[in-house]
């Protein structure tokens, strides 16, 4: 029996990608893969495109060219509901929350894009603090528990690549450990990961590779092996 194409193994594909928000060129050709069932992070300074290429990803910049390949179907002409529908989950930076709706709410109102959606008793059983808080208005969350809130919506639409934009910053280091305890058992479900993230020790034992990027660009691309070897490489870039 002849091998699959390395290509049905992808979930993402990204090829040559510019993005722009306005005159600005943020982006000057990306090119990254991401595998069903990896995590990957991206990581870099402050303004280096990081969320910008999650934005482009679902297609929320002004402007994009290139090509990106979401389950092997071509993108770049896709409006975000539609990415949505591929079984995207996007986390902002954010959150995005709804301050006058009770957790309940938050959760039930976003619509069921695709199939395989987690039921409302297994998003409960992996975020017990929203179960507790069940009838508390967005307002009334902490940080933590509005990041927990937010993850959950987007897994109840039946998305099985998410897109996190820097989940753990501000929150207390009890709550970063709870988040890492939640990707561990999403990754183990199967679920692919894209991760922005500033906290390099949050991220390095999670992922199976990380892309580097600087002025808009992937400058380094590592996996969890090299972690030890490319480290003085990795910290020149990060600037630690």
């Amino acid at each position: 029996m002849s091998q699959a194409p390395r290509k049905e193994y992808e979930q993402l594909r990204i090829s040559g990608l510019h993005a722009f928000y306005g005159e600005s060129h943020i982006l000057h050709g990306i090119d990254l893969e991401v595998k069903r069932g990896e995590l990957v992070t991206l990581l870099g300074r402050n303004g280096a495109g990081r969320s910008t290429t999650l934005k482009a990803i679902m297609n929320m910049v002004g402007r994009r060219t290139g090509s990106i390949m979401i389950n092997g179907e071509e993108t770049m002409s896709c409006a975000p509901h539609h990415i949505a529908r591929l079984g995207v989950g996007y986390c902002p930076e954010h959150r995005g929350i709804f301050s006058g709706l009770n957790v309940m709410e938050n959760l039930t109102l976003p619509p069921i894009v695709r199939s395989g959606g987690m039921e409302l008793e297994e998003i409960f059983s992996m975020f017990p603090n929203l179960y507790e808080r069940r009838n508390s208005q967005g307002s009334k969350l902490s940080g933590g528990e509005q990041q927990m809130l937010a993850m959950a919506r987007i897994l109840r639409t039946g998305a099985n690549m998410l897109l996190l934009d820097e989940i753990t910053e501000g929150l207390a280091p009890v709550i970063v450990e709870k988040l890492g305890e939640v990707l561990v058992r999403l990754k183990d479900k199967g679920l692919t990961i894209v991760l922005v993230e500033q906290n390099f020790h949050f991220a390095a034992p999670l992922a199976d590779r990380h892309y580097v990027m600087e002025h808009g660009q992937i400058v380094e691309e590592i996996s969890a092996d090299e972690l030890e070897s490319k480290q003085s490489v990795l910290d020149s870039y990060l600037g630690v």
